[in-house]
C-alpha cells in the first residue's frame, strides 16, 4: 500500500527527573529534507537522529523537535561566571571617571552570548540520554508512518476510482472507433451522391474507398488506447506494490496525459472527444493526489 507524505507522531517519557518530548511532522517535498530542533545538551545526537529519519522515510520534509523539561530541580544549564564578570568589568570601564555607581540588569545580561551554557553531561549520562532520545524517536517515527499509511489508504481509494473511470472511458472509445469510420464512410458517400446526382455523373468507388482509408488511418487511435491501458496497469501495479513509488507514479501520470492528448488531436468525433475530456479530468485529479504520495 502506498503512503502519504503528510503525517504526525509524538512520544514522551520521563527519565531521571527530565521529561523528554519528541514530535515529528512531515509534509510534501519532492526529495527528503530533515529539519531538526534539538537542545544544545543533546546536539551530539543530531547526525544519528537524521540517519534514523533517512532510513525510515524516503520523501518529504520532516520536522523533528526534541524538548527536555527538568522536573527534578537539577539544572540542565549553567552560568559561566568568568564570562559574566568579564562583561561587568568592561561595563564598569566605560563609566566616566569618578563615577563609582552603576545599575546592571542581570536578567538582561543572561541573554548575552556565552553566559548561559548547557551542563556538559558525563559519559554515562550521555549514553542514557542517547538511549532515551533514540527510543522516543523510533516510537514517534512509528506513529508518523502509521498516520502516513492511513492517509495513503484514502489516497489509494481515490486513485483507483479515477483509474476505473479512465478504463471505462477507454473501453467506450475503443467501441466507438469502428463506428466512427463507418459513419464517415456513409456521410462521405451520401454527400458525393448528392453532388454527382446534380451533375449526372457516376461515383468512383475506388476513390471513395481511398478517402475512407486515409481518414481511418489518420484517426486511428488504437495504439494510443492500448498504451494508455498499459499505463493504467502499471499504475495499479505500483499502488499494490507500495513503498516509495511517488516519483514513478508521477512519471506514469505524465505519460497517461500525453496519450490522452494524442487521442484528442487525432479524433474529430464528438463522442470520443467527450470521453477524452473525462479522461483528462481524471488524470488531473490523479496528478494532484500523486503529489502527496511518498
Amino acid at each position: 500500500m502506498i503512503c502519504s507524505m503528510t503525517g504526525f507522531g509524538q512520544a514522551c517519557s520521563e527519565v531521571d527527573g527530565v521529561v523528554y518530548t519528541v514530535e515529528i511532522r512531515s509534509v510534501n517535498n519532492r526529495y527528503f529534507k530533515a529539519q531538526l530542533r534539538i537542545p544544545d545538551i543533546a546536539a551530539y545526537l543530531e547526525g544519528e537522529i537524521e540517519r534514523v529519519h533517512r532510513d525510515a522515510i524516503h520523501r518529504g520534509t520532516v520536522s523533528f523537535s526534541l524538548r527536555m523539561k527538568n522536573i527534578s530541580g537539577k539544572s540542565l544549564f549553567d552560568i559561566d561566571e568568568n564570562s559574566l564578570n568579564t562583561y561587568i568589568q568592561r561595563l564598569n570601564d566605560l563609566l566616566p571617571a569618578g563615577d563609582g555607581h552603576s545599575r546592571i540588569d542581570l536578567a538582561s545580561m543572561l541573554s548575552l552570548p556565552g553566559i548561559v551554557q548547557p551542563v556538559i553531561p558525563d559519559e554515562a549520562h550521555m549514553q542514557k540520554m542517547r538511549q532515551v532520545i533514540l527510543s522516543l524517536t523510533e516510537e514517534a517515527l512509528g506513529l508518523l508512518k502509521q498516520s502516513r499509511s492511513e492517509e495513503g489508504k484514502t489516497i489509494t481509494v481515490d486513485l483507483l476510482a479515477n483509474l476505473d473511470l479512465i478504463a471505462n472511458r477507454l473501453k467506450a472509445i475503443g467501441e466507438r472507433v469502428g463506428v466512427v469510420v463507418e459513419e464517415y464512410h456513409q456521410r462521405l458517400k451520401d454527400r458525393v451522391d448528392q453532388l454527382l446526382a446534380k451533375a449526372q455523373l457516376k461515383m468512383d468507388e475506388a476513390q471513395l474507398a481511398r478517402e475512407v482509408a486515409i481518414y481511418a488511418e489518420r484517426s486511428d487511435v488504437a495504439e494510443e488506447v492500448s498504451r494508455l491501458g498499459a499505463h493504467l496497469a502499471q499504475f495499479r501495479e505500483c499502488c499494490e506494490k507500495g513503498g516509495a513509488v511517488g516519483r514513478r507514479l508521477d512519471f506514469i501520470t505524465q505519460e497517461m496525459l500525453r496519450e490522452a492528448n494524442t487521442i484528442a488531436s487525432k479524433s474529430s468525433d464528438t463522442t470520443i472527444n467527450q470521453s477524452v475530456i473525462e479522461i483528462k479530468c481524471a488524470i488531473d485529479r490523479i496528478k494532484e493526489q500523486v503529489q502527496n504520495v511518498e
